[in-house]
């Protein structure tokens, strides 16, 4: 429920908190007090269109703060968590206004779409009036009130989850026959490709290892020659190891005739050779490590050759060959299979369409009965608030063949105001006092159903008094037991019911100079014997109006 409303500058509106309580709540006062600001102030923190008009003369911006008590798991709570605003505590939606037009939305200080801040407070606040009666002008909203008075929104949730799965089936039989049905006209071309594929069966990373084992054969082929020229040189015939060693047997024999001549030239002659015989042994060894398959080259080079002749061929890179190859045996598969499968699909579409369609029968059988149960129950209604010679009638329009996520089921609220007259769409036929009447009527008869935790009623009461302004305060009564009601009146019937008496003036501004600003204040009890009895009477309150005052009071205490 709305617990505080803070407004800032808003049009006549200086400064103003209100506080709310439970019950019904009644906002009076003289004609141009201010109480359609008060209510367009209430608009625009719920989402309201904005206008740079509705700023105090002289200000830059306005605002306007409205805090709600909401159950936890009110419907609300789930709209905000899903959107990423926190939603602890109290409910505090905050609209600013500025002099050019811009606005700016916040729900508990986290900025957010005008849009959702719309949505949000249409599911806390309704505002109805003469010529505001949102529940009535939308013809969506009868069947979902129809579906509330009758207790039937899980099974209506419950025929749109089962419209979704027969849409979802229907969406996957017509792609999976789209599929086929490409693949079909393209099923040579696919089977060769298949064949090829699997013949040539491409392995993820082939290509990087191929390329880089041709690169190691053709370096070692571009070395191996000089290699294989050291190790001829060392130890072929034109070797210079054995005439090395041949020489060093020679000096080692003259070295005994010459003591101290040759023994350094031998030593060092031997160490020479050592060095060869060592250079001889590494040069074979590299000589092995060289050596490669000519063959195996080439049967690396005709796999790349093969690999990427097919890259081109499919267009696609070699390292999705392997992917391209699986894609073409689904494919082929969904070919190959595609007709048992087509039938799969056929009876799941059938399936679901049935399962539907006997959950929505079942659904519109129930809103029929229920339909003459809310006929009945706003036709009681109707007498006190004279309407007693109109019909209001709940007209339902089955069709199977144009079913929807809401059933098969269009529901219009009809009503006829005279005898003899056509009945017709309530908000073609009704005028803007009966349509009031119509809609406080149907607020009665749903309790509280299918509404919004705070109704807000704006002079639905015009034109009407004595005993019609009476029944119109006893139903508001009745409707503050279970939801909080606020309703501006210029009957005092109806505020003589209030648990709740605002009074709507004007007077000077706390600025000064010649500037008028609204004002509201409680009213104590005692207090409100005059303002009723000044409703009563008009501007001239006599005693007889007070003591007629202080019977409605007391009739109603």
């Amino acid at each position: 429920m709305l617990i505080q409303l803070s407004i800032r500058d808003i049009v006549l509106i200086e400064r103003l908190d209100l506080a709310f309580e439970t019950g019904l709540s009644v906002l009076t006062g003289e004609t141009g007090a201010g109480k359609s600001i008060l209510l367009d102030s209430l608009s625009l923190a719920l989402g309201g269109r904005g206008d740079g008009g509705l700023v105090r003369h002289g200000e830059e911006k306005g605002q306007v703060t409205a805090v709600f008590d909401v159950e936890p798991d009110h419907a609300v709570r789930r709209l905000l968590q899903e959107n990423g605003i926190d939603d602890e505590g109290d409910l505090i939606f905050r609209r600013q206004q500025s002099s050019d037009g811009r606005t700016k939305a916040y729900v508990n200080d986290q900025p957010l779409s005008v849009q959702l801040m719309r949505q949000a407070g249409q599911m806390l606040v309704e505002i109805h009036g003469q010529h505001d009666d949102r529940a009535l002008v939308d013809i969506h909203a009868h069947r979902t009130l129809l579906d509330a008075f009758a207790s039937l929104a899980e099974e209506a949730s419950s025929v749109e989850q089962l419209y979704r799965t027969w849409k979802d089936s229907e969406r996957a039989l017509k792609k999976h026959r789209e599929k086929v049905e490409s693949a079909a006209r393209e099923a040579d071309y696919l089977r060769s490709s298949v064949e090829e594929l699997e013949k040539l069966s491409p392995q993820d990373g082939e290509e990087d290892e191929l390329a880089e084992r041709r690169a190691r054969m053709m370096k070692a082929e571009r070395i191996a020659g000089d290699i294989a020229e050291a190790s001829e040189f060392l130890n072929g015939n034109a070797s210079p190891v054995p005439h090395i060693a041949s020489l060093v047997r020679r000096l080692e024999r003259k070295s005994h005739e010459a003591p101290g001549l040759l023994e350094d030239t031998v030593a060092l002659l031997d160490a020479a050779l050592d060095q060869l015989s060592n250079a001889q042994m590494e040069v074979e060894a590299a000589l092995r490590k060289t050596e490669y398959d000519p063959k195996e080259l080439e049967r690396v080079e005709e796999r790349l050759f093969a690999l990427r002749g097919a890259s081109r061929k499919y267009s696609v890179p070699v390292s999705e060959l392997p992917a391209l190859a699986v894609r073409m045996i689904s494919d082929l598969a969904d070919l190959d299979a595609g007709e048992e499968r087509l039938l799969r699909l056929d009876k799941e579409v059938a399936l679901a369409k049935a399962s539907y369609g006997t959950a929505a029968l079942s659904l519109s059988q129930k809103r029929h009965h229920a339909s003459e149960a809310l006929t009945s129950a706003v036709m009681a209604e109707l007498p006190a608030l004279k309407l007693e010679r109109a019909r209001f009638m709940v007209e339902i329009t089955t069709n199977q063949e144009e079913a929807t996520a809401d059933g098969i089921d269009v529901v219009e609220f009809h009503v006829q105001t005279n005898p003899g007259t056509r009945p017709g769409p309530i908000m073609k036929v009704a005028s803007g006092g009966e349509l009031s009447r119509f809609l406080l009527a149907l607020k009665v008869a749903l309790a509280d159903r299918g509404s919004a935790p705070t109704l807000v009623f704006d002079e639905i009461d015009t034109g009407v008094g004595g005993a019609v302004a009476d029944a119109i305060g006893q139903r508001l009564k009745r409707l503050s037991e279970r939801v909080q009601v606020l309703s501006v009146t210029h009957a005092p019937q109806v505020a003589a019911r209030a648990a709740t008496h605002l009074l709507i003036s004007k007077g000077p501004s706390t600025t000064g100079g010649d500037k008028i600003a609204t004002r509201v204040a409680t009213m104590a009890p005692s207090d409100r014997t005059e303002e009723i009895a000044r409703m009563l009477a008009g501007a001239s309150v006599t005693e007889e109006a007070r003591a007629a005052a202080k019977r409605l009071l007391a009739g109603n205490g």
